[in-house]
């Protein structure tokens, strides 16, 4: 149990990156961004067959960030200068990164059994623990920017702060930019973690980075910016115990997968509704005795 449960947060903290990366464009750009599914694969193609070629697997992160920054980059520009509606454009170039991904492969799978990486020498826990504190604290820190809160302003309100001049055209492709470029790092140190690359390992993932950002608002809040981002990282830590747990259950297999993280979706995006009705109900059934109350005490006082 407890060896299923370090390997849970270990995964949960290597995740947690791709989940801040689908907190900028879910929550702070508001922008259906599926680019995703096909950059987190980028990002372990390009750590991986640098690693495999004899690359230090410090620079294969590296450039597999600028990797997902690219792609990023290439929604941005079809959705901002291409006028391609945001859905669509995540869409195209998730299409377009599986062939990508397979050039830069070569081939379906590359395995890195026996190769240095990140985890040669320092724990996943670690790694992951220090890897995911700087970028957490940067990204708090770059948010409170002015650039920062220009971005934070587009997904707010682009046409307020389009008429203070600000460029919002610019500020969206840099938050998908950042976005796919988080993503892309979690998807190379999960390459190295896992011992290979396969042109598949991005299937589902933007559903798992929504798990993660919806129950770490759901459980812990999102009222500033640290505490949201805090929230995604720790979402993404629980939204991996949760699903190590429901493996345990006899009768559910490892095929179930997909369903289990939609089941967890589900009950995460119900339940803030279903807080919020029965905070409503409690305070109006409140008010509706206050008012019985002070009509008593009322008839009371007339009667004398």
């Amino acid at each position: 149990m407890m060896e299923s449960m370090n390997g849970a947060v270990e995964l949960g903290l290597l995740y947690a990156l791709m989940a801040l990366g689908v907190y900028i464009t879910f929550r702070i750009l508001d922008f259906p961004d599926l680019t995703v599914d096909g950059s987190f694969t980028t990002g372990g193609a390009i750590a991986a067959i640098m690693i495999a070629n004899g690359y230090s697997p410090l620079l294969a992160c590296v450039a597999a960030f600028a990797g997902g920054l690219a792609a990023g980059a290439c929604t941005g520009l079809l959705h901002t200068k291409g006028k391609v509606n945001g859905l669509l454009s995540g869409i195209l170039m998730m299409i377009a990164l599986y062939s990508i991904n397979m050039r830069i492969m070569g081939k379906p799978n590359i395995s890195l059994l026996g190769a240095d990486t990140m985890f040669t020498s320092i724990s996943p826990i670690a790694v992951g623990f220090i890897v995911v504190i700087l970028f957490k604290l940067l990204l708090d820190g770059f948010l409170h920017t002015d650039l920062g809160l220009s971005l934070r302003a587009t997904g707010d309100n682009a046409r307020m702060i389009r008429s203070f001049g600000a460029n919002t055209d610019n500020t969206t492709i840099l938050g998908i930019s950042l976005s796919n470029g988080l993503v892309a790092l979690s998807g190379a140190l999960i390459a190295q973690h896992s011992g290979f690359a396969d042109i598949s390992m991005g299937i589902g993932m933007i559903v798992i980075g929504l798990a993660s950002v919806i129950i770490g608002e759901a459980i812990f809040g999102a009222r500033s910016v640290f505490r949201a981002t805090l929230a995604a990282v720790l979402g993404s830590i629980v939204y991996r115990i949760v699903v190590a747990l429901a493996l345990r259950v006899e009768w559910l297999d490892a095929s179930d997968l997909k369903l289990i993280t939609a089941i967890i979706v589900i009950i995460a995006l119900v339940l803030p509704s279903v807080q919020r009705s029965i905070r409503q109900k409690a305070t109006a059934k409140r008010r509706s005795a206050e008012l019985t109350a002070r009509a008593v005490q009322l008839n009371k006082g007339g009667g004398r």
